[in-house]
């Protein structure tokens, strides 16, 4: 069944005749399949109340694209990722050269695991960007300091690289992230493209350089939400112990980041059995759309 179910999603995408994959004739409740071939379903996980209550809220003030990016986010939220981007597809029927929603549904795409459209996506919307002034992109519940850290710019830059990063195209993931480098303001998305950079690098072999650009990385620098993108960076600087990042304590989203992050310190230090490992564990979990599950599964799928 998993392989029958593979192909079948392989060949929705491959001869899709239009310019989006076809999810429809995948079995009811499906959102897509893995990597690996396995059906991945909607989380039944219930949604915050003051999540849906501050996505109301903006919904209410927005403009008729940011009202539709929202709530093409709160079904996000709620895992309904293809009523996502069957949204976002009619939104950009309407306004095709808006950017934002290139980044939203090219989000999805990765959620998805439909990598190719993803960066097409993505690219479209950087070329969209090219000269025009970058905004802040609020969050969906802010965090402790109710300071978004990321913006249009940073974030179709990151995830760019994130889909390069997860087809292989290490050194399409550099340039991105060099990019997302420039664009970034402030220690929280700094350390969240340098991680995925220095991966990158590491993986490319670009050891050397891979070590130099993470040199500015302190232990005390003012992080608000990427905690988890900094330790690992500590880690490798050789900083910070690997082992006290493995709590089963954790949320699973930590989990898969972290997972992932420590899978890769052992791959590229040698210890591809203990990687392997590793990433098994986080392909076990259950937050299938967090980008560290997504790359462990990934790797698992190439071994």
């Amino acid at each position: 069944m998993r392989l029958f179910v593979a192909a079948l999603f392989s060949l929705l995408l491959l001869n899709c005749t239009s310019s989006e994959p076809d999810f429809t004739s995948l079995p009811d409740g499906v959102q897509t399949v893995s990597l690996l071939g396995d059906t991945l379903q909607t989380s039944s996980n219930t949604l915050p109340e003051t999540l849906t209550t501050r996505i109301d809220s903006l919904i209410q003030v927005s403009d008729e694209i940011n009202e539709l990016i929202w709530r093409a986010r709160l079904l996000g939220y709620n895992g309904e990722y293809r009523n996502a981007i069957e949204l976002l597809s009619d939104a950009i029927a309407k306004k095709p050269e808006e950017p934002a929603l290139y980044r939203h549904r090219g989000h999805r795409y990765i959620s998805l695991r439909a990598l190719d459209y993803a960066i097409q996506d993505f690219e479209k919307a950087v070329e969209l960007i090219k000269g025009t002034e970058d905004i802040v992109e609020q969050d969906g519940l802010p965090n402790t300091q109710n300071k978004p850290t990321s913006s249009l710019h940073t974030n179709i830059w990151y995830h760019l690289g994130l889909a390069y990063y997860l087809t292989g195209d290490f050194e399409k993931a550099q340039n991105a992230y060099n990019e997302c480098i420039k664009a970034s303001t402030n220690n929280d998305m700094l350390v969240a493209a340098l991680y995925w950079y220095y991966m990158s690098l590491r993986r490319n072999g670009q050891d050397e350089f891979a070590g130099q650009i993470i040199e500015p990385i302190e232990t005390d620098m003012d992080i608000i939400e990427n905690n988890s993108y900094h330790k690992l960076l500590l880690v490798f600087k050789g900083e910070f112990d690997p082992e006290m990042l493995l709590d089963e304590d954790s949320d699973a989203l930590s989990n898969a980041t972290v997972g992932y992050g420590i899978g890769n310190w052992h791959f590229i230090n040698g210890r591809k059995g203990r990687a392997y490992s590793i990433w098994e564990e986080v392909y076990k979990g259950s937050n299938w759309a967090s980008f560290g599950y997504i790359a462990s599964e990934a790797e698992l799928a190439q071994k």
